[in-house]
């Protein structure tokens, strides 16, 4: 769609920032109970670790700071989480649950590979 190459950056900045909200959305919830959630995992307990690593990743990812080594640490989190919570359940990601899981990884391995786009704190 050529028409579109030239927003290219502000549409990366744009899913960049969409993505770091939800994904910080996760932690928030589990730890602050914002949303109101059923999870809250304590601090120690592999959930409690990822949502601790959801909110501080979430925010970097979302202000565009340092937001490279952010995506591929929230990548490797969400690959970690999908094979450790979800994939046990069934091989199908929408009778697991860990279609989120899933997009998180991939959209925050191409973030770190390319970038944050425009409307962030730093270029890197």
């Amino acid at each position: 769609m050529g028409f579109l190459d030239r927003f290219a950056p502000q549409i990366l900045g744009i899913v960049r920032i969409v993505s770091g909200l939800c994904f910080m959305e996760h932690g928030l919830s589990k730890h602050l109970n914002f949303p109101p959630s059923a999870m809250h995992p304590s601090i120690g307990s592999l959930p409690g670790i990822a949502g601790v690593i959801e909110i501080v990743a979430g925010l970097l990812i979302t202000i565009g700071f340092f937001s490279r080594p952010a995506a591929f640490i929230a990548s490797g989190t969400m690959a970690f989480a999908y094979f450790i919570a979800h994939f046990p359940r069934s091989f199908f990601p929408l009778l697991n649950g860990g279609d989120a899981a899933i997009l998180f990884c991939f959209i925050f391995l191409y973030l770190a590979a390319t970038g944050p786009g425009s409307f962030s704190i730093n270029k890197k």
